[in-house]
């Protein structure tokens, strides 16, 4: 965006900046400006920050306030010099003290880095909230001694590392994926500190660091070498063990007898050395801190965003931290005095007068004072996406002379901007970010890129800044968004890295028996690694590890305990012929309605118009790839000359109804009506609001046909429907209905059609011959199985989730009345919702009247499944409309409802529901970029199951993919399966496994389309090598299995090397045994495409088995035969060759050349 750089320079250059600029060089003690509006607030700001002679701290009053002028800064200091001091944001802790929670891992870990990051030498420009601010620290100098400085040749032993990263709040995981993570596997350590991009890995050789790389998330690959670093704590507070014993020792001595009851579960974990919920708050009784944000800005020039705004918002924060602290202590809880956590509001100000202060007022007039500048700005009308206002409004302002320059989120949307501006007849310039700088002439138009939330007009300069927020109501700007993890959750579908001992395996040939572990068994040749399987009566089978591709962990939907196979049997044989043929018999049938799809006319529509774009521009958000991959393959469907009928899935949240939206404006700008149906009246009145609201600029007439309608106003809709008066219309089942009549139909879009009756599917299926048919799903279809039906099913998966959406922070704790109050409090203090399960109808009142005596003043409603269906109706639409405060509800809570002010959820007595039941109802919540909590409750005076704590063990990792969640995201694939392909098929799971089921599926497909399936082969080897991962090279099981399960299923030798390349990257060089493993593996990928069963050697002979399929060329295998004496092949078709006694690189070497000479 560099374009722009002149205009803003010339703006800067005015008579205000001028004198503004003066003061600041001259170092007069503080200076007020007022009149900034808009964008010129941030404006100021960046000339202050680089033309002040000293870093800038800037203070406002709210935490929205700080982030969005953090962006706008950055935005205008990259564009006004080529090395910008970099703009560093200090968040706020969003839990106050008196809550009994930490604050959330990734603010913990924001504010550590912000800190670190103002005590480098390089300058930075601090942005924060006066709450952010007010928050009490320790000094500086101790803060510096917390973290740890890396470099390569460095005495330092990889134990003393992990020690350190322990104390600094890292948590011990691998593979490191996240901020905050890290492992050590013999000499390698891997770490992920919150102030790098990209994980680190630290390679020692005894206690010296022999070499340190930055590697890939996603990958674990090496890219590229790192320099010397620092590694910064997780959290700005880690008192480390020592502390936390001494703690435990003085507490019981600073609260009197009738408060250390509540601290009994905090006691006992400080006493081990480990930190507990809340402990920031209470371990200053003995460790106080003494210091303010003030000391790490020493130096620096302070700037408040109104003042008086700061002051009346430091002022609220601490009236509310004295009642919950009075609240606290008359319940005899152990807590601390606000002033001892937080600077105090008298005290904060007298902080601000040891700096030179800048004070910016907006409603500030010119006076006679010598320190007040008066800025003349003004702030930015707002279009709403109304383009027509826009383009008159930019007629007038080209005519009074003034330069215009649009700010947009990204280049996509500039570009789009521009053309509409094209459309109209205005010579507007497109500003791509690093090419040349065009002319701005009075009466330009400038179109570019850039974080910018609110506009502004400078009369001085004549220059309108206008935000895409101005124009479109945009609402994600944030240039260059953090990587987004996608949910690649099929992935862990065939992954060893949850299985252990007691599982259940899915051998291809022998069928499902139960894992027992890795087991080493000694042989002539060394020891040798095999995977013990038990069956029925006992029966043991041992796997050799470099066969791993014959086992998969058998997965069905809810945790299905299946039946042991009887080894050497044949029922596991018999089973797997009856479940290819009634696969067969599906795949067909679903070939056929595909290819019958094919045949069938439809109406094509027409390529997109100005409008279409128009309305696509209007759209808050930047799509996602995977949103914008699902437009395009719904649009090329729509514009075919066939009926389309595509399946979008995506979680709820993801994207699906505005990719459903852009198709309905198209199918109404093509003079076509569209009916979007849903499940149920709540949904439909939902997706009802959601696009009045989407189409309002536009003449598209909407409607919805529900209960929620009068008869009366019924009747006239079918009447408007029928003569074509009603473009789009929203209903639940009742739109399938026989007096339904449509003039011209041209799309329908369902969404979960599984959740309609038998009936409603038949007219679904027969609509589907006529018109186009998008069906929206929020269960996922694993990507096994997509790939599977590819061609036979039109299908399109949104698995990225939105910018900017936040893990979710996932508490389980004893239940009290005291967490109950304090999630709600804290949700309701930021105008939010609450959802509170209980999942007992009979007690659900009382459990609300509970709720409702802990918070008065809260709005609560009751959801239960036994309720009459107009009323749970209503008391869900009145929590969708924001009239109530708190759910309290069963289970009932719909899946489809998307609420993003619902951000809390609370579950009592979380230890009674299923992994998988938990995993989708905490998805309730976090659907926004609002940070959302889930308190999980447990009893506080029952004995949990062993079941249940296991589960719960498992919930607490639920942040991010750990183990809970691929359990729970798995489950719910296989339901989604067992949705798409019906229930016989959903049987079929249950019996094989999911994995297997696919591989099945895939092949029966093949064989349909008239691909000749290669006929399955053993591919026997046995060379009498040492072929297996040592313990002493990885020493975790669970790591080995995994490593054997990705090289036996390796697929080809480029995976194969990237693997080997991996394995010396994340573990180290790697032994001859592991050397052997991958020359197995390249092997049999030979002899499996040659189709030979099977290769062996003895002491000096290796045995070639040949088949009548296998790829050989007779004539050379002869040849070999001919030109060696003690070469013999048998009418059996095996080939002896004698082999004198070579190291086993050799030995592979000769087989390999022996095999290049007969290949076909």
């Amino acid at each position: 965006m560099i374009p722009l750089k002149r205009i803003l320079e010339t703006a800067l250059q005015s008579g205000a900046f001028e004198r503004l600029e003066g003061a600041l060089g001259r170092g007069e003690g503080s200076a007020t400006v007022s009149g900034a509006a808009g964008g010129a607030k941030a404006l100021v700001l960046a000339g202050a920050a680089l033309r002040g002679r000293r870093p800038l701290a800037v203070i406002t009053s709210s935490g929205a306030e700080a982030q969005t002028l953090a962006e706008e800064l950055r935005f205008f200091l990259d564009l006004l010099a080529p090395a910008p001091p970099e703009v560093v944001h200090l968040p706020e802790l969003e839990v106050d003290p008196y809550r009994g929670l930490s604050p959330h891992p990734e603010i913990a870990a924001a504010r550590a880095r912000a800190l670190w990051r103002l005590l480098q030498d390089t300058p930075a420009v601090l942005v924060a909230s006066a709450k952010a601010a007010a928050v009490r620290m320790h000094s500086p100098e101790r803060f510096l001694a917390g973290c740890l400085s890396l470099a390569e040749g460095e005495e330092l032993s990889p134990e003393l590392v992990c020690a350190h990263l322990r104390e600094a709040g890292y948590l011990e995981d691998d593979p490191v994926t996240d901020p905050g993570e890290f492992s050590l596997r013999g000499g390698i350590l891997d770490l992920f500190p919150p102030n790098l991009d990209r994980p680190v890995r630290l390679e020692f050789f005894g206690d010296q660091i022999d070499s340190m790389r930055l590697f890939d998330p996603d990958s674990q690959r090496s890219t590229a070498r790192a320099g010397a670093l620092q590694v910064v704590p997780m959290r700005e507070y880690c008192p480390g063990p020592g502390r936390l014993r001494r703690w435990a020792e003085e507490a019981p001595a600073l609260w009197r007898a009738p408060f250390l009851p509540h601290l009994e579960e905090e006691l006992a974990l400080a006493r081990h050395g480990e930190p507990f919920p809340a402990f920031e708050f209470l371990l200053p009784a003995v460790d106080p801190l003494q210091h303010t944000l003030f000391d790490y800005v020493r130096g620096s020039r302070l700037a408040l965003v109104e003042p008086e705004a700061v002051r009346h918002a430091l002022e609220r924060h601490h009236a509310a931290l004295y009642e919950r602290f009075v609240d606290r202590t008359e319940a005899q809880k152990p807590v601390l005095a606000p002033e001892r956590l937080s600077v105090a509001v008298d005290d904060f100000f007298a902080g601000l007068e040891s700096f030179d202060r800048l004070e910016l007022e907006e409603l500030g007039v010119a006076g006679p004072e010598a320190s007040r500048i008066y800025v003349s700005s003004q702030p930015t009308r707002r279009y709403h996406g109304n383009i027509r206002e826009l383009i008159a409004d930019i007629g007038k302002f080209r005519a009074a002379g003034e330069t215009l320059a649009f700010v947009l989120s990204n280049l996509g949307r500039a570009e789009r901007l521009h053309d509409i501006l094209k459309e109209y007849d205005i010579p507007a310039r497109l500003c791509r970010p690093g090419g040349e700088e065009p002319e701005a002439p009075g009466g330009g138009v400038l179109v570019g890129t850039g974080a910018l939330h609110a506009g502004c007009f400078l009369p001085a300069s004549n220059l309108r800044l206008l935000a895409g927020q101005d124009v479109f109501d945009e609402a994600d700007i944030g240039l260059g968004p953090k990587k987004i993890k996608s949910a690649r959750r099929s992935l862990f579908i065939s992954d060893f890295r949850d299985l252990k001992p007691g599982d259940y395996v899915v051998h291809v040939d022998h069928g499902i028996g139960m894992f027992q572990g890795l087991q080493s068994i000694g042989l002539q040749e060394g020891a040798k690694e095999f995977v013990l399987l038990t069956y029925q009566n006992d029966a043991r089978l041992y796997v050799p590890v470099e066969r791993l591709d014959l086992i998969q962990k058998y997965s069905s939907m809810g945790g299905t305990r299946p039946t042991l196979d009887r080894l050497g049997g044949t029922s596991w044989a018999r089973t797997k012929t009856r479940i290819k043929k009634s696969m067969r018999d599906m795949a067909e049938e679903l070939l056929e309605l595909y290819a019958q799809r094919q045949t069938v006319s439809g109406y094509a529509f027409a390529p997109d118009t100005a409008w279409q774009r128009e309305f696509e521009d209007a759209f808050e958000f930047e799509l996602t790839r995977d949103q914008a991959d699902a437009l395009e393959a719904v649009k090329t469907d729509m514009e075919a000359p066939r009926p389309m009928d595509r399946l979008l899935c995506g979680d709820v949240g993801y994207g699906k109804t505005e990719v459903a939206m852009r198709a309905a404006f198209k199918a109404v700008m093509d003079g076509k009506q569209v009916a979007v149906l849903a499940p149920t009246t709540v949904l439909a009145f939902q997706h009802y609001n959601t696009l009045v609201g989407r189409f309002t600029a536009f003449p598209v007439r909407i409607q919805l046909l529900s209960r929620f309608r009068s008869p009366r106003e019924q009747k006239q809709i079918l009447e408007d429907l029928e003569t074509g008066q009603v473009d789009l219309v929203v209903g639940t089942h009742r739109l399938l209905s026989r007096d339904v009549k449509f003039k011209d139909l041209g799309l329908v879009i369902v969404d979960e059609e599984q959740r309609f009756g038998v009936t409603h599917k038949e007219r679904l299926k027969r609509l589907k011959t006529r018109v186009d048919v998008l069906t929206l799903t929020a269960t996922p279809i694993p990507r096994t199985l997509n790939m599977a039906l590819l061609g036979m099913r039109d299908m399109s998966t949104i698995e990225t989730p939105p910018k900017n959406r936040l893990a979710i922070q996932t508490s389980v704790l004893k239940y009290s009345p005291d967490v109950v109050r304090s999630a709600i409090e804290m949700e309701l203090a930021r105008n939010g919702q609450v959802y509170y399960l209980h999942n007992r109808v009979e007690t659900i009142h009382s459990a609300a009247a509970k709720v409702q005596q802990l918070i008065p003043e809260a709005r609560i409603g009751v959801a239960h499944g036994q309720m009459n269906e107009q009323e749970l109706e209503r008391i869900m639409l009145r929590f969708v409309r924001n009239e109530l405060d708190v759910l309290v509800a069963t289970t009932i809570i719909e899946n489809g409802l998307d609420i993003p002010r619902a951000n809390t959820l609370i579950v009592d007595r979380a230890d009674l529901y299923g992994l998988s039941q938990l995993y989708q109802l905490r998805g309730r919540v976090g659907r926004s970029d609002r940070r959302a909590y889930a308190y999980l409750l447990i009893p506080s005076d029952e004995a949990l199951s062993e079941v249940a704590r296991k589960r719960l063990s498992a919930i607490r990792e639920f942040s991010d993919l750990g183990t809970g969640f691929r359990v729970a995201a798995l489950d719910l694939e296989i339901r989604g399966a067992g949705n798409l392909l019906g229930g016989e098929q959903h049987g079929h799971i249950e019996t094989v496994g999911f994995d297997l089921y696919c591989q099945l599926l895939e092949r029966a497909v093949e064989e349909l389309r008239g691909e000749k399936p290669e006929e399955e082969i053993a591919a026997t080897i046995n060379l009498n090598l040492d072929i297996r991962i040592p313990e002493t090279y990885i020493a975790d099981s669970g790591q080995r299995l995994r490593m054997y399960k990705r090289v036996s299923s390796a697929d080809g030798t480029e995976e194969l090397d990237g693997l080997r390349q991996e394995m010396r990257d994340r573990f180290g060089q790697y032994p001859e045994p592991v050397e052997n493993l991958f020359r197995y593996a390249r092997l049999r990928q030979e002899i499996l495409a040659l189709q030979i069963p099977s290769v062996e050697k003895n002491r000096d002979q290796v045995f070639f088995r040949f088949a009548d399929h296998s790829r050989v060329d007779a004539q050379k295998l002869l040849a070999i035969v001919m030109s060696n004496r003690r070469a013999t092949f048998s009418p059996q078709g095996l080939l002896t060759l004698d082999v004198p006694r070579l190291p086993p690189a050799q030995v592979f070497d000769r087989i390999h050349e022996i095999l290049e000479e007969i290949r076909l």
